[in-house]
C-alpha cells in the first residue's frame, strides 16, 4: 500500500511539474521572439492579424480594433508590405475577416491589395497551417494581444512559419484575466494538436499570387 501511495504521488507530481513547467517553457519562447520596439523590427513581406471577436453589430471588437490599429501602425511605418486578417467566418452572419478588411481598407484607408482575407481561420491552429500550407508563407510577423503571442509565435513557427510577433495590447480588456488563465490550457491543447492528434483544417488551392 505504501508502494502505492508513493507512485501515485510521483505520478501527480510528474503531471502538476509538466502542467506548470511547460505552459512557462513557451511562454519565454515566445517572448524571446516579441518585439517592443518598432524601430528594431526589420522589414516583413508579411504580417498575420488574428481574429478577436466582434461587436453584436457586426464590427471589430475593442482587442481587435487594437490588433487592427497595430497594423496600421507597422505598415505606415514600413515595416510590413502586406496583411494577412485570418479569422471565424464558420456562419453567415458572423464575419470577421470581412469586418477586419473594411476596418483597414475603408476606415483606415490601406490600399485594398495588400489587405488579403482568411476566412477558414477559425483558430491559431487553423491560421498557421493555412498560412504555411494555402497562402504559402514561410516568414511572418503575428499581431495579437501579449497574452496570445507566445502560443501563436510557437503553434506558426512549429508548423513551419518562422514567426515573430508584436504586441497589440494597449489597454485593459473585459474578461482579461479569463483569457491570460485559459492561455495555459490553450496551450496544452495546442501541443497535443501539433504533437499527436494533427487536427484537420479548411483546406483549399494554393494561394501563388498573395506573395507577388
Amino acid at each position: 500500500m505504501k508502494n502505492l501511495h508513493i507512485r501515485i504521488t510521483t505520478i501527480l507530481l510528474i503531471l502538476l511539474t509538466y502542467f506548470v513547467l511547460v505552459p512557462s517553457l513557451i511562454l519565454q519562447y515566445g517572448k524571446s521572439k516579441i518585439y517592443t520596439d518598432i524601430s528594431k523590427i526589420p522589414t516583413y513581406n508579411i504580417a498575420i492579424v488574428f481574429g478577436a471577436g466582434l461587436k453584436p453589430d457586426g464590427t471589430p471588437n475593442d482587442m481587435l480594433e487594437d490588433r487592427l490599429d497595430t497594423a496600421v501602425e507597422l505598415y505606415n511605418e514600413g515595416k510590413i508590405e502586406k496583411l494577412l486578417l485570418s479569422g471565424d467566418n464558420s456562419l453567415e452572419e458572423y464575419n470577421e475577416p470581412q469586418a477586419m478588411y473594411e476596418y483597414l481598407t475603408l476606415i483606415k484607408e490601406l490600399p485594398p491589395e495588400d489587405v488579403v482575407r482568411d476566412f477558414a481561420g477559425l483558430r491559431t491552429y487553423d491560421t498557421c497551417a493555412r498560412a504555411k500550407n494555402i497562402w504559402n508563407i514561410d516568414e511572418a510577423i503575428l499581431i495579437s494581444q501579449g497574452y496570445h503571442l507566445s502560443r501563436a509565435i510557437f503553434t506558426c513557427n512549429t508548423l513551419g512559419v518562422e514567426s515573430t510577433g508584436f504586441s497589440a495590447t494597449k489597454d485593459i480588456y473585459i474578461g482579461e484575466t479569463y483569457y491570460k488563465l485559459r492561455e495555459i490550457l490553450a496551450i496544452h491543447k495546442a501541443l497535443i494538436d501539433i504533437y499527436i492528434i494533427h487536427p484537420e483544417y479548411i483546406g483549399g488551392e494554393v494561394e501563388t499570387d498573395f506573395l507577388n
